[in-house]
This record gives C-alpha cells, structure tokens and sequence, in this order.
C-alpha cells in the first residue's frame, strides 16, 4: 500500500465538494481501478485561500515527520489573485518544491506539479467585474514559471490548465455553486490526467 501526500490550496482540499470528491482522493480511486496501483487515503495538507507562504506556514504547523510515496503540489491561485509578486511566488514555490521532494524520501520521481487552472473566465470572475485577459495572461506567467521550476528539478509537471479551458462554458457541470471552484466531474478529469502521466512515468 502506497502513501500519498496532497499539498495545495482549495483547489486540493475542494471547496465544495465532499471530502472524498477532491482530486487527490479520486487520484487513489483511479490508480486503483485503471492501474491496480493500491494507495492509502491521502494526507492532505490545503486550505481554500492559501498562497504559498500559507502554505509552508500550515506544513511548519503540521510538523509532519512521515515520508510518503508520492507527492502532488498545486499552489499558486491566491498569490496571483491577491496580485503577489511573480519573482517572489517562484522563490516560494521553489521551496515547497524542494520540502516536497524531502516528504518524497527524496525521490524527484515521485513527485508531481499541477498546473493553476484559470478561473478569469467564471462566472464569479465576471460578477467581480475582473479582466479575463488579465487574469488569462497571469496565470499563464504564473504556470509557466512553475513549469521551468519543475522542469530545473526534473519534476513531471501536469497541465490540468487545459481542463478547465475545454470545459468554460458548461459550469453547471464542471463549477460549484459558487460559479469559482470546481465540481467533482472537474476533478475526476483532473485525477484522470494525473494518474496517467504518473503510471506512465512510472510504469
């Protein structure tokens, strides 16, 4: 039985939707039932608001000891959100990176980047009276970023970004109520896409 490890922001804890319809427990579901990979329930350290230095606060918090056997990290949303400084989120997001590989027992392999999904296109987005392109264009800085982080690390980083592009206009279907976060049916595709970039970089 293999152990996981799920770090982000309410975008891994699911705001929205029940505790086991988050993309890091359908993640276990799917490896399990396409892979016949068996993984424990996830360790999830997230927090819907959270941006990166939140989050290495809530690890410190957490105080975890434990290693795990695979790792995914997703954070960065409420750092462009709250209009954070790119240079400063890469710093952070270097750090979690590199606390993320500890937690791996070190092993760059079993560690996984996902990708912040744009949310300029929302319906809460449109209320708020925020500009798409704008937030378009800083979420793709923002990933962008994160993916040469990933990639000077040798870390697999997964586009998740795509998803929820393709899927813009149907929020009833891949939106909560709260036309900003995402369904369990968004999930599953997120845990979907992962789990297969995992099995087919580890076999």
């Amino acid at each position: 039985m293999q152990t996981y490890l799920a770090l982000g922001d309410s975008y891994t804890i699911g705001e929205g939707v029940g505790a086991t319809e988050n993309f890091p427990n359908q993640l276990v579901q799917v490896l399990k039932d396409r892979y016949q990979v068996e993984v424990s329930t996830p360790e999830i350290i997230a927090v819907t608001g959270w941006t990166t230095d939140e989050l290495q606060a809530g690890i410190a918090e957490r105080d975890l000891q434990d290693t795990f056997d695979m790792v995914t990290l997703l954070i960065g949303v409420n750092n462009q959100y709250r209009g954070r400084d790119l240079d400063n989120y890469a710093a952070e997001f270097t750090g979690l990176l590199e606390q993320a590989i500890a937690f791996a027992k070190g092993n760059k392999e079993k560690v996984f980047v996902v990708s912040i999904p744009d949310w300029g296109h929302t319906s809460f987005a449109i209320e708020k009276g925020s500009d798409a392109a704008k937030v378009t264009a800083e979420i793709k800085a923002y990933n962008e970023r994160k993916q040469a982080i990933a990639d000077a690390h040798g870390i697999v980083f997964v586009d998740i970004t795509e998803l929820t592009d393709q899927h813009a206009g149907d929020e009833a279907t891949y939106l909560v109520d709260d036309k900003l976060h995402y369904s369990a049916a968004m999930y599953r595709l997120w845990a979907e896409k992962i789990a297969d970039r995992i099995h087919n970089h580890l076999g």
